[in-house]
């Protein structure tokens, strides 16, 4: 089994400025060998094996939870599985790939070289297989569970849309690209975090691939932040401060009404889900998710000076995201 690398562990010389190294040796969707479909002892590695990590699962721990049995904890697990490979899904088509788009298309104010713009293709065709082998192990477990309850605009979608639909035009290239700036920066870290975990193997080997792929997309958008933010404007400088400020927090929040829905359809208690949505949709829980899962996004907006700026230092501070 291959050793997972934090992005920020591997050599410099590793990964060229702007490219995504030796892309055609290592992109998964060129060299992974796994089909992702689930394995035939299922039921045997679910005895030892999870869906979904625990430590991301907290609520699972609650008493009302713990006494409906193994059963539903299965099934719960399996809920919150189904429900991230569909967001999943739609983040790499509707935000991350729109983002790259602007890079691809020369759509940002600012000059993109032929490396940036083929290492940006090359990171679209990543997340197009992102999306298709999230979506066929999504339609697999949904099968095994009956699940159909699957909602076709989780939250943090709907939520980053409406950020981006209220951007002004003049700024709406820039917006769309600080997004998956956020995004890329963020998923690295998640995916380390879920693949530290024993999951069902198929889950495993999919997660591990996608990681694979998004350590190198990254260190990119980390880079061509870093080359971009030298370009703005203090105009642009002051929309964009606020803009990543806004969309960090979107990617912490919980999706409340979907988490509703799937502890009723397993019969968790009116009292329970009220507490346990209380719990993770409190202030002080969502900014220690913030600041636990956004440091590879905060590495990079210092590495590019982001901070040198006493209006960005103050935001971030008064925020929770950083101390002073």
């Amino acid at each position: 089994m291959n050793a997972i690398i934090e992005p920020s562990e591997r050599p410099v010389s590793w990964a060229l400025r702007f490219t995504l190294g030796d892309w055609n040796a290592r992109a998964s969707v060129r060299t992974s060998e796994h089909d992702y479909l689930l394995p035939p002892d299922l039921e045997q590695q679910l005895e030892t094996r999870h869906w979904f990590p625990p430590a991301f699962l907290a609520y699972l721990k609650h008493p009302a939870i713990e006494a409906l049995g193994q059963t539903v904890i299965h099934r719960l697990s399996a809920n919150h599985l189904v429900y991230f490979l569909d967001y999943t899904t739609l983040l790499e088509h509707r935000i991350v790939n729109r983002s790259v788009e602007t890079i691809i298309h020369g759509e940002l104010k600012a000059y993109v070289s032929p490396r940036m713009k083929t290492a940006a293709l090359q990171l679209y065709t990543d997340e197009g297989y992102h999306a298709l082998f999230s979506n066929s192990l999504a339609e697999q477990v949904a099968g095994v569970y009956g699940i159909s309850s699957r909602p076709a605009m989780p939250h943090r979608i709907t939520r980053l849309n409406a950020l981006l639909d209220h951007t002004p035009e003049k700024n709406r290239a820039l917006a769309w690209f600080l997004v998956g700036f956020v995004s890329e920066t963020i998923i690295a870290k998640e995916l380390l975090d879920i693949c530290r975990d024993e999951l069902v193997s198929s889950v495993q080997a999919m997660l591990r691939d996608h990681l694979s792929d998004e350590a190198l997309h990254s260190r990119y958008f980390a880079e061509v932040f870093h080359y971009l933010w030298l370009t703005l404007n203090s105009r642009q400088r002051t929309f964009a401060s606020r803009l990543l400020l806004d969309s960090m927090r979107i990617f912490f929040e919980t999706d409340e009404r979907w988490l509703r829905e799937s502890l009723h359809s397993e019969g968790v208690n009116e009292t329970a889900v009220t507490e346990i949505l209380g719990e993770l949709t409190s202030r002080q829980a969502t900014l220690q998710r913030a600041r636990a899962g956004s440091g590879a996004t905060l590495d990079a907006l210092k590495k590019a000076g982001f901070f040198a700026l006493p209006y960005n230092q103050q935001l971030f501070v008064k925020a929770g995201l950083i101390d002073e």
